[in-house]
């Protein structure tokens, strides 16, 4: 038998999943100053050795993270306006409009209205003083030169947008139809002023990263990343990369993504991205998705790979179908596209997101990947024994959730739940009560036999369906929960020293030695 691609999961570890828009803060959404850095300590404080994300591209139609106008592009509205104030490029009164958001959850008309102009304020006096960079941020125009292969069509791209009043670039005049003929467009010059604006938000946003990323690993903490199989159809990645993807002569999709009917569908889903051209992809050695990940394991130590059964198999869906029932199965690249990245990234880390319908050539593939899979113990109670989600059935090569992102917090699934059967399965399972669900799955993730265990914050705080963050298959009301500062605060006081207890009763602490004490149950 051929030995795994990868082989990296080899120790027990804990972490947490929360999505940097959802940090606690005073700007109207999460952003990568103070609310992230505390997040971090209170990583520190509970034995937690990673932080889990979901992309952090500018995000469309919807705010979905999954749905971006780069995949190598920051979202500039996760950009900490107060450090930009501690530079002197925005005045403390000139943020304070933004106090008057909510706190508990993003305002995204709101986010769209205020932060926008702030953001082209700060650009503006940037150029007033005729530098070339800002505090320890270093050359912005070396950022732009080393980052030019996405960078240069990304802004042309959103500088465009605008231009055209947000219209898809498909339905852009014939000379701007792609990024070669829009670069060399004798009126190209006149967008200039707007590409350096959407460059100098990628400098900021990057620069903040960089420092956030540092001030984890001083801590201890690695950051998952999340790499989204497919993506936006109005993208600058399809605008300057047509020939990639499955499209017609209008740059529309011939066929879309999606998955066949399932847990969260009895239609399916029916995501709407253009499928790849996967042998244009093969036949160019991959080198899209090579320089993709390259850059991801710049930002992170461990990538998501969202979707990734579609690497094996993908569910193809014609454009015109009226839902995702009349796709059908189609090969993806299989193993030649991991044996690449392997060969490019040998040391990469690498989750398979591989949820969905699970069958046995899937299985298979994974297996011969190496990589580890992931289970969620909200799927687990079927009253089917063989269930592969049961913890007795799972792997060490694994990576285990109560719930994801995708899933209502444990609370509000337990509440939700049509069957007392399935509710004295799981009490039976788990021996416990079910009075405290939430931390009764935690217990159960971290006591699994799987390497790595992550919890939602959600469901630290023991919080009800509505604080559930995506529901997928519907576009109303998603990403858009945020953490008060009084419920991290409370976590850090109550919680950290239990979840340490936790970490070190079931092998995932970070640190030997004696037990640490606890009185603290969670029963």
């Amino acid at each position: 038998m051929e030995s795994p691609i990868f082989n990296w999961l080899d120790r027990r570890s804990a972490g947490l999943l929360l999505h940097p828009t959802a940090l606690p803060g005073n700007q109207g959404i999460g952003t990568l100053g103070a609310g992230a850095r505390r997040l971090i300590d209170f990583l520190r404080a509970a034995s937690l050795q990673y932080w889990q994300i979901c992309p952090l591209g500018p995000t469309g139609f919807g705010h979905s993270p999954y749905q971006c106008f780069s995949a190598f592009a920051g979202n500039p509205w996760l950009i900490d306006l107060e450090e930009l104030a501690s530079f002197d490029l925005l005045e403390q009164d000139e943020l304070q409009p933004l106090l008057e958001l909510p706190a508990g959850e993003v305002d995204y008309v709101g986010i769209g209205r205020l932060k926008p102009p702030l953001l082209r304020l700060a650009h503006r006096r940037f150029l007033e003083r005729g530098d070339d960079s800002l505090g320890d941020y270093g050359s912005f125009n070396r950022f732009r030169d080393e980052n030019a292969s996405w960078l240069a069509p990304y802004t042309l791209y959103m500088a465009l947008k605008e231009r055209f009043e947000g219209a898809p670039w498909q339905e852009w005049p014939a000379g701007y139809a792609s990024y070669l003929k829009a670069a060399a467009s004798p009126f190209r010059e006149e967008l200039d002023g707007s590409s350096s604006k959407h460059a100098f938000y990628q400098y900021l946003f990057f620069c903040q990263w960089a420092r956030l990323r540092d001030y984890a690993r001083e801590k201890g903490i690695g950051i998952i990343g999340d790499a989204p199989i497919y993506v936006a159809g109005d993208s600058a990645d399809t605008w300057a990369n047509p020939w990639l993807f499955q499209l017609n002569r209008k740059g529309n999709p011939r066929f879309v993504a999606g998955v066949p009917p399932d847990y969260f569908s009895e239609t399916g889903q029916m995501w709407g991205n253009p499928i790849y051209n996967w042998a244009e992809m093969e036949g160019a050695g991959f080198e899209w998705w090579l320089r993709r990940l390259e850059m991801n394991f710049e930002l992170f130590e461990v990538v998501r790979l969202d979707h990734f059964r579609g690497f094996e198999a993908f569910w193809r869906i014609p454009a015109a179908a009226v839902d995702a029932r009349e796709g059908e199965w189609v090969p993806g690249p299989g193993l030649s596209f991991f044996r690449a990245v392997k060969k490019r990234l040998p040391a990469a880390k690498i989750i398979a997101e591989d949820l969905g319908e699970i069958t046995p050539g899937l299985l298979e593939f994974t297996r011969a990947t190496g990589l580890p899979g992931m289970a969620v113990l909200q799927f687990a109670f079927t009253l089917e024994q063989d269930n592969l989600y049961l913890p007795c059935n799972l792997s060490r090569n694994c990576v285990v959730y109560p719930g994801t992102h995708d899933n209502d917090t444990s609370l509000g699934w337990w509440q939700g739940l049509a069957s007392e059967k399935i509710r004295d399965q799981l009490r039976r399972y788990l021996r416990v009560n079910g009075d405290h669900i939430s931390w009764d799955l935690i217990r159960a993730a971290y006591g699994s036999c799987c390497s790595l265990a992550i919890v939602t914050l959600q469901d630290l705080l023991s919080l009800g369906a509505e604080a559930r963050f995506n529901t997928p298959g519907t576009v109303a009301g998603n990403w858009a929960w945020r953490c008060r500062q009084e419920q991290l605060d409370r976590l850090t006081q109550q919680s950290a020293d239990y979840l340490r207890e936790l970490s070190w009763l079931y092998n995932r602490s970070p640190h030997s030695g004696d037990a640490p004490e606890s009185g603290d149950t969670r029963s």
